[in-house]
């Protein structure tokens, strides 16, 4: 089973932060990229920020650079998406999966919910 469970999405107002979690389930993390996606209802699915498997390998969709940061912790097998100073556009279902961006691989979570409101 390979599977990818991300957790932390909450209901916060605007300007505030969340850190949002993303655990390896049946497989190690640490030599995959991994990506973190943003889902609004009617709307496709978009890449929000991917972290590589070397230290330093970072993406930020335009939309979120300066307020996300993507980090790892190995030990833990785990990738982490810091979300601050949120804005009620951020709001949607956010999903990890093995990939980046536009070219995401085939291992997905379920994703978890984040409520920013207006």
């Amino acid at each position: 089973q390979l599977q990818l469970v991300e957790s932390g999405g909450d209901l916060v107002q605007p300007g505030g932060s969340l850190r949002l979690s993303c655990v390896g389930s049946g497989f190690t993390l640490d030599t995959y990229t991994i990506g973190w996606f943003h889902q609004v209802p009617g709307k496709e699915r978009e890449g929000v920020s991917c972290i590589g498997s070397s230290h330093g390998m970072t993406y930020y969709a335009d939309s979120v650079k300066g307020r996300f940061t993507v980090s790892r912790d190995n030990a833990k097998n785990t990738v982490y998406l810091q979300m601050n100073s949120l804005k009620p556009e951020d709001t949607g279902v956010y999903y990890c999966a093995t990939g980046c961006s536009d070219y995401p691989g085939n291992i997905w979570g379920r994703g978890t919910q984040v409520t920013v409101s207006s």
